[in-house]
C-alpha cells in the first residue's frame, strides 16, 4: 500500500483552499475519496460549498461551525457555543484519521484553530501520527508552527505580491 504524505498549505496570500480543493480533484480523477472538514468559516448556509455537494458520494464536505459567521467575529456567549461544535469537528477528524475513511483528508484551516487556542501544536501532531498510512492529508491555514515542520512532507507557502 502507498505511505500518504502529509502536506502543510499556509500562508497569508489567497489560495490555500483552492490548492488543497486541487489537489481533492485530482485525488477524485483517480477513482479515489476525499473529506474536507472546514474550520473558522461559520456555517455552510449560502455558502459557495454548495458547488462542492454536487460531487458527494466521493468528496464529502464537512462545517461543524452553526453562526454564519467566523469565529473572530462572535461575541463571547456566541464563542463559547461554537466552540462545542469546532470540538465535534476536532473530533470527526481524529475519528477520520484514525479509520482510514478516505483516501483525501483535508483539513482546511485547522492551523488557525493554534491562533484561538483550541487545538495545541501537541493535539496537531497527534493527529497528524495517528492517520493512516495510505491516508493523505492536507492542513491548511494561516500559519505553520516550526515545531509542526518536522511532521510534514511537503509544505507550501502562499503570499500574495
Amino acid at each position: 500500500m502507498d505511505k500518504g504524505t502529509v502536506q502543510v498549505i499556509y500562508g497569508t496570500g489567497k489560495g490555500k483552499t483552492g490548492a488543497a480543493l486541487g489537489r481533492a480533484l485530482q485525488v477524485l480523477n483517480q477513482g479515489k475519496t476525499v473529506i474536507v472538514i472546514q474550520f473558522m468559516k461559520g456555517s455552510t448556509a449560502g455558502t459557495d460549498s454548495e458547488i462542492l455537494k454536487r460531487l458527494e458520494p466521493e468528496m464529502k464536505v464537512f462545517r461543524f461551525e452553526k453562526q454564519a459567521v467566523g469565529f473572530k467575529h462572535l461575541s463571547p456567549g456566541e464563542k463559547r457555543e461554537e466552540l462545542m461544535n469546532i470540538r465535534n469537528g476536532l473530533n470527526f477528524a481524529r475519528k477520520v484519521t484514525g479509520t482510514g475513511e478516505c483516501d483525501l483528508l483535508i483539513l482546511d484551516e485547522i492551523l488557525d484553530l493554534l491562533e484561538y487556542g483550541i487545538l495545541t501544536e501537541e493535539e496537531l501532531k497527534d493527529l497528524v501520527r495517528e492517520k493512516e498510512d495510505s491516508m493523505e492529508l492536507i492542513l491548511t491555514g494561516r500559519r505553520c508552527p516550526e515545531g509542526l515542520k518536522s511532521s510534514v512532507d511537503c509544505i507550501s507557502h502562499m503570499e500574495n505580491e
